[in-house]
């Protein structure tokens, strides 16, 4: 349960490593692991490694365990630090019974335990409850690109030798000796590119996967399509604040909800309008279908292998690769796959945490594309993928 909401806290883009997952895990221990209040102060001075966390953690604390408790929401005196290690020596560590004085609230077991089953359970069998819970957790996600080195430079203690600031620094002192001025290549994490389809096929998704694409604008460089038998571009509809408007304007703006899917011809199209353009060069593209093409299958493979000839990765997500016995055999798919990097499921909360590790390249474990196709067994060199 605790190890889910961490999680949820990567995904929201607080830096929660591992050491601060076991000190998290010891300091709940030492306190009281069924009471609110208690659990949000372990996990605020365990887990947020600065000002920035901060509001990300209580989103995403707000949406795990239900709304804070009143005394989190203000300061609160520091006790005698004797007083505090006398309570946590005789607090039995399992104890949930609330003490004199502190307000009534369910056990955080109860409210956690519906959390960590909702992030595993389909996009397609929630009801109405467990969609505005699910809305709660997507406003607190964060997608980022992999870090990449850029040409420009910035001051640093170690690094390459600045001639420019060295020999003016010089020049400042008279010719005295002085300490070499340094820089190093500054890291910017890759633009990411969100394909999402909307056909009818995949309107039991297209409204979550289209709250994880406002979650991913509102955080970092992100551009987002939505493809059916048009392509919309949404990224300003996306971008505001709110996601119950920027659901309103997407729908506004997209006239294509629940037609047919024509990937090929749309792909095409966003290679020959933005991505030879600049868009897809070095970033990371990822398509969000089911794979299902009414069109030529044909045309989506020779448009795929532009697309991984330009792009740096692509990541393809399907909702219905959780099924069981599921094999892309449709055609679209089938046509598709050679061309892509890494093939991850989409229909759920925690596929969409997977698919943000992979996307930031934090997963390692995905299902990556070799040069092996994995439809024939036939080997097939990347290199003529990429031709």
């Amino acid at each position: 349960m605790l190890i889910g909401f961490v999680r949820a806290l990567r995904a929201a883009g607080v830096d929660a490593s591992t050491e601060r997952l076991y000190a998290f895990l010891r300091a709940v221990a030492a306190l009281r692991p069924g009471v609110r209040a208690d659990v949000y102060w372990a996990g605020r001075a365990t887990l947020c490694g600065g000002h920035d966390d901060l509001e990300r953690y209580e989103r995403v604390f707000a949406a795990y365990f239900g709304s804070c408790p009143e005394e989190t929401a203000r300061p609160v005196r520091a006790a005698p630090a004797a007083r505090l290690r006398l309570v946590a020596r005789e607090a039995p560590v399992g104890s949930s019974t609330p003490s004199e004085g502190e307000p009534p609230g369910p056990p955080v077991a109860a409210l956690a335990s519906s959390a960590e089953v909702l992030r595993h359970r389909d996009f397609a069998g929630l009801d109405t409850a467990e969609r505005a819970q699910l809305h709660s957790l997507l406003a607190a996600f964060a997608l980022r690109g992999q870090a990449r080195r850029s040409a420009r430079r910035r001051p640093a203690r170690r690094g390459e030798v600045d001639p420019r600031r060295t020999v003016r620094e010089l020049l400042r002192r008279g010719g005295e000796p002085a300490r070499l001025r340094r820089h190093a290549r500054v890291e910017r994490p890759r633009r990411v590119v969100l394909l999402v389809d909307v056909s009818g096929s995949m309107a039991p998704y297209a409204d979550a996967l289209l709250r994880f694409a406002h979650a991913a604008v509102r955080a970092g460089r992100t551009e987002v399509f939505t493809i059916g038998t048009r392509l919309t571009r949404v990224t300003r509809e996306l971008s505001h604040r709110d996601p119950d408007l920027a659901m309103t304007a997407v729908g506004a703006a997209v006239p294509d909800w629940r037609g047919g899917t024509r990937l090929g011809e749309l792909v095409r199209e966003f290679l020959n309008r933005w991505g030879q353009r600049g868009m897809a060069r070095g970033a990371i593209v990822v398509l969000l279908s089911d794979g299902w093409e009414r069109g030529d299958p044909e045309l989506l493979g020779q448009q795929m292998r532009r697309l991984h000839a330009l792009a740096h990765q692509v990541v393809w997500a399907n909702p219905r690769k959780a099924r069981p016995g599921y094999a892309p055999l449709a055609a679209g798919m089938a046509a598709a796959l050679p061309s892509v990097d890494a093939f991850v499921e989409g229909h759920s909360l925690a596929a969409l945490e997977r698919l943000a590790a992979v996307v930031r390249g934090a997963d390692a474990s995905a299902d990556r594309r070799t040069g092996v196709d994995r439809l024939t067994g036939a080997a097939r060199v990347r290199g003529a993928d990429r031709a």
